[in-house]
């Protein structure tokens, strides 16, 4: 446990004592330090080095102080000594900025190759996401270079969502993300009329100076509020807040719009004798209950031959979004829809993709397809993609699907059942090849009709839903490899992969120690190995309470999967080549992956490598926006529906474990909270990263990852979204 928590745990304590300490005592452990620079120290050896009788917990409240204003450092073995402030040197890079929850950050350089460490101190008014210049300094922070800010080129954010608060001589808000933890100053002139506890976005207009030399900025930033969205609290203007906050725009440009509503609702003939027909073909959706639109569709049959022919159709959205259209450049700039706990923000506009592109039943729709010949063994032995169209005679939920394929009887029950036995052997086929079967818990909310949630629960994962998955991973998958195999045979053109590199080996070296603990063995002796013994990991973790939280730690192994021109595979699934072609109504580089296989087949025009790259990275960083809206939501969502419980106990599991607490997840439910470290019972506690524990200092009473907890709800932050626990024995 670091000082600064043993210090607020003494505070609450012995409030009168902290009150009587004696102001000098500061100077004299300081002065014992600077006559011995180089010397460690442990309580025991300052009280002896002080020379006087000195009161316990005065000489604990002074350390703590000390070192939270940094001019003592801790070290692993619990020891003291003085900071060593790092040399920088006149070498910088420039690099984005990412912050961690703990207040420091990184820097991506690509000029060293490597992460940049930087302490919050030198952080100056960079924030997350902003391109920033740093020098790096002369020593290092473990294994990471470290740096210090001292100039931001380009501010990832401007504008931030937070609640409105006025006294008598100011007005501010404190940005809602937990990243951010500065306030923002609002002159008068500039706050539109809000009232203290409206939610308002607001617009930076003038940062603070980076002052070389100092340790922190303490001047705010100024701004001016854009737009006065509602009332804190109102379950709409939370959930517009979230997407605001992650950079996704409201409402469509009119630009857009317009070319939306110019666009014929009628196939024609020329277009129909363009592409092959399909709408002769058996052909269905599967879908969630509330799913609106529908991006692909299987068609069956059997030929001749006793092989079966699938069709796994594509809704053609490059054929309505031309290139440097109004909406192609909206399209682009949002990258993917958003999916929150209780609506959809789309990537195009309902029109498109409710109507026009959705693969609706009874209706003609274009497609762009991907049709295999398979043997019942699931090998292909021939395939064809290109434009067809296509008339679904079915629309099936997951649900309905399951009950037909469950009941061995009802509507189009034997295509089902032979698309069922082909989806599983191509299942196995990929995990005996390497492929991982991560399986992430989706949580589901039950919702009153003011949006409210009065229930969670977690998504059954069916049988109906992998069968879709491995079709579409099939289409992937397949257009990836035909397309490199083509240009590899003419003039290279740039493709948008999506890869996933290998995982990092210390990582990994640390989650395998840490598996093993529960009696899990990770193979580390290869890539494949690895993937192997992962799988077996989850086949044995299924339905234990433990389960979810090891998956979730697993994944945090691993890389993280990206777009890029540049291939080099993608490790989870363990394919050699792999993309994104089967949801273009949300997902903006599959209409990219549509128009280069155009390109391929047709001699269509192609995009340049610069200009593809470039969406590559848009796409992966609106997605990591995407990602992180819907986590802000479930997690607006879980803490609203536990305040209604404060004062319940529940059964956890610990999910999380830093030096300032224990994360802990109730197992029915799957909310999160924090238990914090002043709160544990009987001791003073100690952070053990290779452990992932808090031990007790003098009992060794150890709280780690994955110990089974009873846990009381205490307290439910809507503004910050947290939840704090506490323990009950």
């Amino acid at each position: 446990m670091s000082w600064a928590g043993i210090m607020a745990a003494r505070k609450k304590k012995y409030k009168n004592k902290v009150k009587k300490r004696k102001p000098s005592l500061d100077r004299l452990i300081l002065n014992i330090f600077k006559k011995n620079p180089k010397k460690q120290y442990s309580y025991k050896q300052l009280t002896k080095a002080l020379k006087r009788s000195a009161d316990k917990e005065d000489v604990i409240q002074a350390i703590g102080l000390l070192i939270e204003k940094g001019k003592l450092v801790q070290t692993e073995r619990n020891k003291l000594n003085l900071p060593k402030a790092p040399l920088f040197s006149d070498t910088t890079c420039d690099g984005v900025l990412e912050m961690t929850n703990r207040g420091f950050a990184f820097v991506i350089a690509k000029q060293v190759n490597q992460d940049i460490f930087i302490h919050r101190k030198n952080l100056g008014t960079a924030l997350d996401g902003d391109v920033v210049r740093v020098n790096i300094a002369q020593r290092r922070r473990g294994k990471n270079l470290e740096g210090k800010v001292v100039a931001i080129l380009e501010r990832a954010q401007e504008q931030f969502i937070g609640t409105f608060r006025e006294t008598k001589d100011r007005a501010w808000i404190t940005p809602d993300h937990r990243k951010y933890d500065f306030d923002i100053l609002l002159p008068e002139h500039k706050r539109r009329n809000a009232l203290d506890g409206d939610k308002v976005l607001v617009k930076v207009s003038e940062w603070p100076t980076i002052q070389l030399g100092t340790d922190r900025v303490k001047d705010n930033p100024v701004g001016e509020v854009v737009a006065i969205l509602g009332e804190t609290g109102s379950m709409d203007v939370e959930m517009t807040a979230i997407l605001i906050e992650h950079g996704f725009p409201m409402h469509f440009p009119d630009e857009a719009l317009q070319e939306t509503s110019r666009m014929p609702s009628e196939i024609t003939d020329e277009v129909v004798q363009e592409r092959k027909d399909f709408r002769g073909v058996t052909t269905f959706t599967i879908d969630p209950a509330d799913a609106k639109d529908f991006d692909d569709a299987l068609s069956v049959r059997e030929l001749d031959n006793g092989h079966w022919e699938i069709g796994i159709h594509i809704a053609d959205v490059s054929h309505y979004v031309q290139v440097g259209s109004a909406l192609d450049k909206e399209a682009a700039a949002r990258g993917t829809s958003v999916y929150l706990v209780d609506r959809v923000l789309p990537m195009l506009p309902e029109r498109l993709s409710n109507e026009l592109c959705s693969l609706r039943p009874k209706e003609d729709k274009l497609c762009f397809s991907a049709v295999f010949e398979m043997d019942d063994q699931a090998r292909v032995i021939d395939q064809w993609f290109g434009r067809t169209v296509i008339h679904s005679d079915h629309r099936f939920t997951y649900q309905e699907a399951q009950k037909t394929l469950d009941r061995k009887k009802g509507k189009f029950y034997p295509e089902l059942r032979h698309l069922d036995h082909l989806a599983g052997q191509l299942r196995k086929a990929r995990y005996d090849n390497g492929s991982i079967a991560f399986e992430t818990t989706e949580l589901i909310f039950e919702l009153n009709d003011k949006g409210e949630p009065l229930g969670i629960k977690t998504k059954e994962r069916l049988n109906a839903h992998l069968l879709i998955e491995d079709f579409m991973l099939l289409a992937n998958k397949s257009v990836a490899r035909w397309v490199s195999e083509q240009t590899a045979k003419r003039q290279p053109v740039p493709f948008v992969y999506r890869v996933h590199d290998n995982p990092d080996e210390e990582k990994l070296t640390t989650f395998a120690g840490f598996a093993a603990n529960f009696g899990y063995i990770i193979d580390r002796s290869s890539p494949k190995n690895i993937a192997l013994s992962l799988n077996n990991m989850m086949r044995k973790l299924k339905g234990r309470d433990e389960q979810d939280i090891l998956e979730k730690l697993a994944i945090r192994t691993m890389a993280k999967a990206y777009y890029s021109t540049d291939n080099i595979g993608h490790y989870g699934l363990a394919f050699e080549y792999y993309t994104h072609f089967t949801s273009p109504i949300r997902r903006y580089p599959d209409i990219l992956a549509h128009r280069v296989l155009e390109h391929c087949l047709k001699k269509a025009p192609a995009l340049g490598a610069k200009q593809l790259e470039a969406h590559c990275n848009r796409s992966s960083v609106m997605e990591r926006r995407a990602i992180e809206a819907e986590r802000s939501s479930t997690k607006y969502m879980q803490v609203v529906y536990m305040s209604q419980k404060i004062g319940e106990d529940y059964d956890g599991i610990i999910s999380g474990v830093t030096d300032w607490g224990i994360f802990v997840e109730i197992i029915e439910n799957k909310c999160e909270g924090l238990v914090k470290s002043e709160n544990l019972p009987d001791d003073l506690y100690k952070y053990h990263d290779r452990e992932y524990a808090l031990i007790g200092i003098h009992t060794r009473r150890k709280f780690q990852f994955g110990d089974h907890v009873r846990i009381r709800v205490v307290k439910a932050d809507l503004e910050k979204r947290t939840l704090d626990f506490e323990l009950v024995d």
